[in-house]
């Protein structure tokens, strides 16, 4: 029996193809990711037209995944630029890329990701929307936003952020709640304006059964967007933030009611005080859906390091329940990310991810620190470039300060606890000073 989505065949005991290979992947009977997949706890965004795609698990007991975004802009249009970004990110390790592109042929640059990249494939389609239709915002009708939505599934994407959780309801939360950001999120930006200058309801709230009917049709992920995530540690966890989370909810549940997979989309900038019962919140308003967060940055004050500041807030976020999370490059807030600091930002939220999955005793994922420190305990330099995170890095460190003795480094030389500590426990006589 051919099943129209990953949950409805969990939900009726079938194993499909994507659960075998995600579940040996995580290391897991595949009985035992069927359960979360039929229970809404564990996603597999995999678009039946998204022939090129290697299967990944999204959920809060599995392996931490990271996003990553890129797309071009007025500003930097280059599609060959993009796609070396993408290469770049599958290369390191990245489960999804996510296309942002708000100028240009985006259609051509979203084919070509589900024609040839394995990675889990995300676009916002409200983006898209005024690219495609190339008119005012105001002029954009219901049937022409849900119309995107319909070309975006066709094109083999495998997950969607669709702000649906901003409605004429959370809008009077927001203006009665003043912020000292107001709302950053360009799709929330984007439809509150929409809202705004027409007097309608959001379409995509309005409208959610027939982006369910469109979803289910290619087995797409419903990632439903954060439209008032807060944009400054000074709004985190305020009013319309919560208000908009349990509207996520509601929706979350109308989509498992047509056995349509969902991902939560959450905040933001907060203070590190915030996360964990962030998280906790989510997962009681939202039902265990998997939640995927940018970040979130705690501080204001770190532009051009906000890979940094997300991290830290990553690491916290996942090891409190975020099952996916989003990279933020050194670029965030000040320009479009290059190469480099595409490179930069998915380094800073591996970190984040791998340190969250060992706090969450994932399986396996101290055996990678536990190999580092044996090579470390032996002195056996290239085996530690091997095993680092970033090997072209490591290797570069040590090349710029040879130290005089290949066994130790340019900091400790003949002081190094690590070879000492070897020699003495050999029974060898250790002078330091003269050797």
């Amino acid at each position: 029996m051919i099943f129209a989505t990953q949950m409805e065949a969990a939900r009726n005991g079938t194993a499909t193809k994507e659960m075998r290979i995600v579940a040996e992947k995580e290391f897991i009977p595949v009985e035992q990711l069927m359960k979360l997949v039929a229970e809404g706890k564990a996603i597999i965004p995999c678009n039946k037209n998204h022939k090129s795609i290697s299967p990944n698990g999204v959920g809060s007991s599995l392996k931490t995944k990271i996003n990553v975004n890129l797309g071009t802009s007025r500003d930097v249009k280059s599609l060959d630029l993009e796609m070396e970004k993408v290469n770049k990110a599958v290369h390191m390790g990245a489960e999804a890329i996510m296309d942002l592109s708000s100028f240009g042929d985006t259609r051509e640059f979203r084919r070509m990701l589900t024609e040839t990249c394995p990675a889990m494939i995300g676009t916002v389609p409200i983006y898209d929307a005024i690219v495609y239709y190339h008119k005012p915002l105001i002029q954009i009708t219901t049937e022409e936003w849900i119309d995107i939505v319909r070309m975006h599934a066709e094109d083999g994407v495998d997950f969607m952020t669709i702000h649906c959780g901003i409605n004429r309801e959370t809008v009077q939360k927001f203006r009665r709640n003043k912020r000292m950001m107001n709302i950053v999120s360009r799709g929330g930006s984007i439809i509150f304006a929409w809202m705004e200058m027409t007097g309608k309801e959001n379409p995509f709230y309005e409208h959610f059964d027939d982006i369910l009917e469109i979803c289910r049709k290619y087995d797409v992920t419903l990632s439903l967007g954060d439209a008032c995530r807060p944009g400054s540690i000074a709004d985190g966890t305020d009013a319309a933030q919560i208000e908009e989370l349990i509207t996520l909810g509601e929706l979350a549940k109308r989509a498992w009611a047509r056995d349509i997979q969902v991902m939560i989309e959450g905040p933001g900038h907060m203070p590190m005080n915030q996360i964990a019962a962030n998280m906790e919140i989510q997962k009681t308003l939202c039902h265990g859906a998997p939640f995927y967060v940018l970040g979130p940055i705690v501080t204001d004050i770190a532009p051009g390091y906000d890979h940094i500041t997300s991290a830290i807030g990553g690491a916290i976020a996942a090891h409190n329940g975020a099952a996916f999370l989003c990279y933020v490059t050194p670029a965030e807030h000040l320009r479009l990310p290059d190469v480099d600091d595409v490179k930069e930002g998915i380094i800073a939220v591996k970190i984040a991810a791998h340190a969250a999955d060992i706090a969450k005793g994932i399986p396996h994922a101290a055996e990678w620190d536990d190999e580092m420190s044996m090579a470390r305990h032996k002195l056996d330099w290239n085996r530690m470039f091997e095993l680092a995170i970033d090997p072209e890095k490591a290797r570069a460190y040590r090349e710029f300060s040879q130290p005089q003795k290949e066994d130790t480094c340019s900091m400790c030389g003949n002081f190094c606890a690590v070879k000492n500590m070897n020699r003495v426990l050999d029974g060898e006589i250790v002078s330091i000073f003269d050797e």
